[in-house]
């Protein structure tokens, strides 16, 4: 199914069960520990041996030798796979480093060396025996260190142009009577999520199966097939399960080779699981950020002048963090300057984390809108209201094809009572505590791709939906599900969805934010072809069938559903692939984030109080499981407000803390209530469903609202994230 004309009534319009909120398929099996993950997958793969991954003790350099001897003859050894025994090894497409290394060393804890043994702690022990020295050499760890060296990044699909402009901004910000010029700073962060990577792979004969724990199946197939130089046809990859990824499960990583590697030294399966030490320096990571914001505006409140400049560092052949890309969109203005910049670091892999761009765009850009906002002596609400725009201002020709961010911000201050904030920083007491409020705005582009599935129908009247979408915990089986149970008119335990298998039509995967609008139009393109398949079977006109209570109606004439299957069913097979639309029309999510702090008057400690976030991401496919997804990009937004932050030993090149003790993320203590309100929106030139992406939109802006509340309580201004206390103390209002 091709779509490039904006949608018009379909059968998702009954929401019948589409829009309602249904608890998730999966999670009787998650809550009772019946949903094994890849680590577990004993049954599939019986006598798996255990391997474990020894990283590099260098950042950057070379291994000048390795002594395997003692590690060889430990208890229970079977193979040891290093670089010089692994064979011929390409670099997979989504790898900026090797996943190998040796004898050069990319980034500290770079995978060197598999030892596979009969348990676990066998394989730990041996580890520990392997002697490898180093030549070291010096490397570059430090952002602001080589920001002067930062060069432009190619453009990519993802990233667009590294630099863009509109108008004359030098001029127009010269020339104007209220300024802003603010340097903000965002950590580098970790991903931090439950499960770990871990992988078990298998050879029968030269095909390989991995379950594996990975968000993008196709990409993951083709880079494990590239690597090892075998055909992707010989590649299988399951993921049906994944303990949470935000991204550092997008692409394979050095659990998933080294699993396939040391089952084929071994001669048998083998499961690898990363220690989470090696997750923060081996895998990906948000990278750190410097950001340069320029505003400009007259008398009037309205913005003359936006300039956004950003830097960020990764490895060579990386890719930039995008922090500047929401501005180029989010307000109106006519002279327009954003530019990106990328140094070369020789840390670990920085990549995509939830929301990449905006998220830590957002942290600095919205700040900035509340330092214009004071200067001009307007309320913030109102002046992000002020600069609105229904275009895209750097191509005016182009409108969005919705956008309630007004909308928002009227209806979230109308419910939070921001019309009882203080707009006098450091006024407003509850005992003992600072208390004040913040606001910003959320904005995410709706992004889309292709993405396909299969879809059976029995003579018992249950349709099996397979695609290699995956879950990480966002309630993907069961969207899917409720799409082809509306689609199809049956109710959902007449449904059964089989995720995570590359044996299964390709699918859009779960990342960008694309997952959920993108997989469910997949599945209705699919659904939409068995109910001509089945219309064709019982002889009648498609156009006229109506499907509803497992039946098929058409005049006069009815039938069952399940008699157009026969006894061999009937299988279908179809993909959406989209148009141009997002060419004429700019597609985007919207929100407003608001927060109420509290900030104890004589430690600087803050603590959270309230939280809201009011959202247009048009149709909400199931209420419940969105709600789900946004108070947890809420309190990931808290977490980076507050508390994240990968500490980097700039000497040697590694995060210190390297684990979850000591890596700072939010627990329940740390987060109040949350409210949640979705704006009744469809957008029918989003996709068949009309609905778009909600689970990256609940993330961005709400640092910069945490911000901007502390702010409001203390009068102190925060720029460097994390707003930790030794950041407040020295400045906060006097206790009496």
């Amino acid at each position: 199914m091709r779509f490039d004309t904006p949608a018009t009534t379909n059968p998702i319009d009954q929401l019948k069960i589409i829009g309602r909120p249904t608890d998730r398929i999966d999670g009787p099996m998650k809550t009772t520990g019946t949903a094994r993950y890849a680590y577990e997958r004993n049954t599939e793969m019986p006598g798996a041996a255990y391997g474990y991954v020894v990283g590099a003790g260098i950042a950057k350099g070379r291994i000048a030798s390795m002594d395997l001897a003692a590690a060889r003859a430990a208890p229970g050894v079977l193979a040891i796979v290093t670089a010089r025994n692994a064979g011929k090894l390409a670099k997979g497409d989504f790898n900026t480093a090797k996943l190998l290394g040796g004898p050069e060393i990319d980034h500290y804890h770079q995978a060197v060396a598999l030892v596979v043994a009969e348990t676990f702690e066998q394989a730990r022990a041996a580890a520990q025996l392997l002697r490898i020295e180093y030549e070291r050499t010096p490397g570059r760890f430090d952002l602001a260190a080589e920001k002067d060296a930062a060069q432009m990044p190619a453009a990519t699909p993802f990233s667009g142009e590294p630099q863009t402009r509109t108008g004359d901004f030098a001029s127009a910000y010269a020339a104007a009577p209220v300024q802003l010029d603010a340097t903000y700073t965002t950590p580098d962060e970790s991903h931090a999520m439950m499960e770990p990577h871990a992988s078990i792979a298998q050879w029968q004969g030269d095909k390989l199966t991995i379950w594996t724990s990975n968000q993008m199946i196709a990409w993951g197939a083709g880079d494990v097939a590239k690597t090892l130089g075998i055909p992707k046809a010989n590649v299988r990859l399951i993921s049906p399960f994944i303990g949470g990824g935000f991204g550092g499960k997008l692409f394979v990583r050095a659990d998933a080779l080294l699993a396939a590697l040391g089952a084929r030294a071994a001669r048998r399966p083998v499961k690898v699981a990363l220690p989470r030490p090696l997750i923060a320096n081996n895998t990906t990571h948000r990278p750190a950020t410097i950001q340069r914001i320029r505003l400009a505006a007259g008398r009037d409140g309205r913005l003359t002048a936006i300039a956004h400049e950003g830097w960020s560092g990764d490895l060579p052949g990386g890719q930039p963090e995008t922090a500047v890309n929401q501005t180029r969109l989010l307000y109106a203005g006519a002279n327009r300057l954003t530019t990106t910049r990328l140094a070369v670091l020789d840390l670990p892999e920085g990549n995509a984390m939830r929301a990449p761009g905006e998220a830590p765009g957002m942290m600095a850009l919205e700040i900035a809108m509340d330092e214009m906002a004071e200067k001009l002596g307007i309320d913030p609400v109102e002046f992000r209201v002020l600069n609105d725009t229904q275009v895209d201002p750097e191509k005016p020709q182009r409108p969005y094809s919705q956008r309630k961010l007004i909308e928002c911000l009227r209806t979230g201050a109308e419910r939070f009572g921001w019309n009882r904030r203080n707009p006098a920083p450091g006024q407003q007491r509850d005992g003992r505590w600072l208390v004040g409020m913040g606001v910003a705005a959320a904005f995410r582009n709706n992004l889309v791709t292709k993405s396909g599935a299969r879809v059976r129908l029995d003579n018992r009247g249950m349709v099996t939906v397979e695609t290699d979408m995956t879950d990480i915990g966002t309630g993907t089986y069961t969207i899917i599900a409720q799409t082809a149970a509306e689609t199809m008119g049956v109710p959902l335990d007449k449904v059964l969805v089989r995720l995570g298998d590359s044996a299964h039509p390709v699918s859009a995967g779960s990342g960008g934010q694309w997952g959920a609008n993108s997989s469910t139009s997949g599945v209705f393109a699919a659904c939409m072809k068995l109910r001509e398949a089945v219309a064709s079977r019982l002889g009648l006109p498609a156009s006229e069938a109506e499907f509803a209570d497992g039946m098929v109606r058409a005049g006069a004439r009815a039938a069952p559903l399940a008699e157009a299957a026969g006894a061999q069913g009937l299988v279908v097979e179809d993909s959406i692939e989209f148009g141009d639309l997002d060419k004429k029309y700019q597609q985007s999510t919207f929100g407003a984030h608001f927060v109420e702090v509290g900030v104890d008057a004589a430690t600087g400690e803050i603590r959270v109080r309230r939280m809201l976030a009011v959202c247009a991401a048009g149709r909400i496919l199931n209420p419940k499981s969105a709600r789900s997804q946004v108070i947890g990009a809420m309190t990931m937004g808290v977490g980076g407000a507050l508390m994240e932050e990968l500490a980097l030993d700039k000497r040697h090149g590694f995060f210190v803390n390297h684990d979850l003790a000591s890596y700072e993320v939010p627990v329940h203590a740390d987060i109040p209530h949350q409210d949640v309100v979705f704006l009744d929106e469809t957008d029918p030139i989003s996709s068949p469903m009309k609905a778009k992406g909600v689970g990256e939109l609940g993330m961005c802006g709400v640092a910069a609202a945490v911000a901007n509340a502390v702010y409001n309580a203390t009068g102190v201004r925060v720029r460097d994230y994390p707003i930790t206390l030794d950041k407040l103390l020295d400045r906060l209002p006097p206790v009496a």
